[in-house]
């Protein structure tokens, strides 16, 4: 059974190999991918967690060309117009909401990018992304979970704090962590998981996603 400590670990772990999945490919995802690295990763935390996932073989073993490929279909479903797939949570919300959605300016969006900022994260610099996109919410996630797996909460947040003064809501990383799952990522990315293994192409997405589905759980 897992420690706690190891809990917050594997939990951090997944949100970066996700994270990692979902940002606009570059080579060392081709890479990672096409070395079956990607592959390995995702089983050991499955099977760490006794989670049902199954993977869906990919056989190109060359980077390069699997890069293209990979970059035509994140165009194809994230990026190009109309987008099949947001990857923007405010998008997902504004249409719950019954509104058109805006990058930057829905309410959503502007949520998120405050509880970055009381995590004392933003945007990197000479990015200009929305923070609701969900690589980012998973790198946030990532980033939350790490100071967990500190046995003392305080003391992870204090760290944290002599560089970031970060003021977490809830008042720790952890209660942190909890409230933008609440609040944000189980309010969405099921269904954005769903969508992208209903929409794509090619096996590396619907493994990511599935994966995405998967996780979720052990995420919370």
């Amino acid at each position: 059974m897992l420690t706690t400590h190891d809990a917050w670990q594997v939990r951090a772990t997944i949100c970066e190999l996700l994270s990692i999945s979902f940002r606009y490919p570059n080579i060392e995802l081709a890479e990672a991918v096409t070395s079956k690295q990607w592959r390995d990763a995702a089983l050991e935390i499955t099977d760490v967690l006794n989670l049902n996932w199954q993977y869906e073989n990919i056989i190109e073993n060359d980077a390069e060309v699997f890069l293209h490929t990979l970059r035509v279909e994140a165009t194809r479903m994230f990026i190009g117009l109309p987008v099949i797939v947001s990857p923007y949570e405010g998008i997902w919300r504004a249409k719950d909401d019954g509104v058109q959605g805006l990058l930057f300016v829905n309410p959503h969006s502007m949520d998120v990018e405050r509880f970055c900022k009381a995590c004392g994260l933003g945007q990197p610099e000479g990015t200009n992304e929305p923070l609701d996109h969900i690589a980012s919410e998973l790198e946030l996630l990532e980033y939350l979970a790490l100071l967990c797996t500190a046995e003392d909460t305080q003391d992870a947040n204090e760290k944290s704090s002599e560089n970031s003064q970060a003021d977490f809501p809830g008042g720790c990383a952890c209660a942190a962590y909890k409230q933008f799952m609440e609040e944000h990522a189980l309010t969405w990315i099921p269904r954005f998981a769903d969508k992208v293994c209903e929409q794509t192409r090619i096996p590396f997405y619907r493994n990511a996603a599935s994966l995405l589905k998967c996780a979720l759980g052990a995420l919370y």
